[in-house]
């Protein structure tokens, strides 16, 4: 036989159909013919085929693959995410986002949120809608075209509400009112600017100077309960104090000499103010207090009480007097501020403007002008002649505790619950300075009731200070009290006299120190 015949023999018995393993056991070769359903049912029968059970165990994949597997999945999520942003059209106008949040019914908009974050956040909403049909009916020109146009707030709508006959006659006595006090008041500035014989900027050096040697003078108990609030009588021969307590105390000046304790409320009280004149008689109208009864009370200078101001749904702030003398302010938490008839006690007008409660309202000095600051971090300059808001004092980022006219006409300062005191000019319509003036929350601000050349603030952090108003410089802090100083008041008679009240119980009487020790010229 030849090589080649033996390799071809060889090869076919490679390729046979049978052939035995070195146990002596025969394995088939060929193919496997599958006809359908009952062969396969065969072959598992016969154990050649193999089904995975219901209950049989997984593995699971090692930890590493499965967090792999997880950033993956992130990543394509991200990526989905932001090709939907892309594929998102959303309005460019303010007003158009607003009105579709609104419509889609998510807040218009967030604390501290900007234009550009507010379309974002609406782009973002947007985005995630699964719904087409919901996605296009939220923009402007959708199904809900109809809605926004009614619920859109107007660009400019002036909102009147109906008043009493008295209410157009009480603007009438202020307009007359405010015009002579207007001219007054300029020909005095125009008078010291010209003269000769008045040189504003040395007594206004003269003035500062003084009020950096305030001292301590006197200190006494006030009350068996924290005291919120102090002003002096328009002489400033008298101050006035409120406390928890409810008591109304007057104190001679400067002895501090307890003089009349008056039970004026039940419940705390929360702001005090003197009549604007002088009184006639020890039995006219003197003082007015708010309270946390949601009342306020009119009082004379015997301690009587006038009249009671009733109407507000919730607890009063601070109080004021016009300075015409016929009207009192009241600010309260039910987010309004009213104006009462001293004479009648009656509301002549119910004014709302804010979004929270109304802590406090200031008169200007001619009566023309009056300011209400409240939580809602944002005061409001009212014109009481025609009752419009001319004016918003926008910038605090905390509620307004505190409001104050300058005697100039067109400066207010605000001091708030952020520890910051803002200086706002009337004439520039905006905020011109921004004072850093405590640690904690300030309490009152309070300008120089003669000449306005210098500032007080009193704050939560224990402490009161005397700014210049011209530089805003530092230049006097009044340290003493062991709690938070709640009041604080400048006396109105030119001797540079301030009255602080404290929760520490306290009332403290400050002044210039005057005295100099005596030079020695001996040798």
């Amino acid at each position: 036989m030849s090589d080649e015949e033996s390799d071809h023999e060889m090869a076919d018995a490679e390729l046979g159909s049978s052939d035995a393993d070195q146990n002596g056991k025969t394995v088939d070769f060929g193919e496997l013919k599958v006809s359908g359903k009952d062969d396969v049912a065969a072959g598992v029968a016969a154990g050649n085929i193999h089904l995975q059970s219901a209950n049989a165990a997984t593995l699971a994949l090692p930890e590493g693959s499965k967090e792999a597997r997880e950033q993956q999945e992130r990543l394509l999520a991200a990526v989905e995410e932001r090709r939907a942003l892309r594929e998102t059209a959303v309005p460019t106008s303010d007003a158009d986002v607003r009105t579709a949040l609104r419509a889609i019914g998510e807040p218009v908009t967030l604390f501290g949120e900007q234009q550009m974050e507010r379309r974002a956040r609406l782009r973002k909403i947007m985005a995630t809608m699964d719904d087409e049909d919901e996605r296009k009916a939220a923009l402007p020109g959708g199904a809900f075209e109809e809605e926004y146009e009614e619920a859109a707030p107007p660009k400019k709508e002036l909102f009147y509400t109906e008043g009493p006959a008295s209410l157009k006659q009480a603007r009438l006595q202020t307009a007359l009112f405010s015009l002579d006090r207007a001219a007054s008041r300029l020909a005095g500035a125009k008078r010291k600017r010209e003269s000769p014989d008045e040189d504003e900027e040395a007594e206004r050096a003269d003035t500062v100077s003084l009020m950096k040697k305030v001292t301590n003078q006197s200190s006494e108990i006030a009350d068996d309960r924290p005291s919120a609030a102090c002003e002096f009588s328009p002489g400033g021969g008298t101050l006035a104090t409120g406390a928890w307590s409810g008591l109304v105390k007057l104190w001679s000046v400067p002895a501090c000499q307890k003089q009349l304790t008056i039970k004026a409320h039940e419940d705390r009280v929360t702001g005090i103010a003197w009549h604007p004149h002088p009184a006639q008689t020890p039995a006219s109208v003197q003082l007015v207090t708010a309270s946390a009864d949601k009342t306020a009370r009119i009082f004379s200078g015997e301690g009587k009480q006038l009249g009671t101001l009733q109407g507000h749904e919730g607890r009063l702030g601070r109080v004021a007097f016009h300075p015409m003398g016929r009207h009192v302010g009241t600010a309260s938490f039910d987010e309004t501020w009213r104006l009462w008839d001293v004479e009648t006690c009656s509301c002549l007008l119910e004014q709302e403007g804010h979004s929270r409660s109304v802590y406090t309202v200031a008169f200007h000095p001619d009566g023309s002008l009056a300011a209400s600051g409240g939580l809602d971090a944002i005061g409001r300059v009212w014109d009481m002649r025609t009752g419009r808001s001319i004016m918003a004092l926008q910038g605090h980022v905390q509620g307004i505790l505190t409001l104050d006219f300058s005697p100039d006409g067109y400066h207010v300062a605000s001091g708030s619950e952020d520890h910051s005191c803002r200086i706002w000019d009337l004439r520039k319509r905006g905020c011109v300075y921004v004072l850093p003036a405590h640690n904690s929350l300030i309490s009152q601000v309070r300008y120089d009731p003669n000449d306005g050349y210098y500032m007080l603030t009193a704050g939560f952090d224990g402490v009161s200070k005397l700014w210049s108003c011209r530089d805003h410089a530092l230049l006097q802090t009044l340290a003493g009290h062991e709690g938070k100083v709640m009041g604080a008041d400048i006396c109105p008679d030119g001797s540079g006299t301030i009255a602080t009240v404290s929760y520490d119980r306290t009332v403290k009487f400050w002044a210039p120190d005057t005295y100099e020790e005596p030079v020695d010229n001996e040798l």
